[in-house]
């Protein structure tokens, strides 16, 4: 637990199980929203290929992973971690673009 606290730059066993506790919650969270999601779509594991019933149901549950991880953030008191775990993880994934603004542009 200590090299985890050290890497993400946390000091109390108390902020890390609150941490541990918004990952779990949201996942389970995005995940439940995605069902309706896909059926309200049309598109269930009966009625389509398992590759694109599994593709478009993780295409949905990424971006409420997202929005959903910075609200549970918020609720139990997390939000400046995972917002920063937002920017950097998108960053990584090529979309850093969506945290840059422009000072200079009118």
């Amino acid at each position: 637990m200590k090299r985890l606290k050290e890497r993400w730059g946390i000091h109390s066993n108390f902020q890390l199980v609150m941490i541990l506790i918004v990952f779990a919650v949201t996942g389970s969270s995005a995940a439940k929203l995605a069902n309706p999601l896909t059926n309200f779509l049309g598109i269930t594991a009966q009625s389509h290929a398992a590759w694109i019933y599994w593709l478009v149901r993780i295409l949905i549950i990424f971006p409420i992973y997202q929005i959903l991880l910075l609200f549970f953030g918020f609720i139990f008191g997390q939000f400046r971690f995972f917002w920063n775990f937002e920017k950097k993880m998108l960053s990584r994934m090529g979309l850093g673009f969506l945290f840059k603004c422009n000072r200079n542009a009118s």
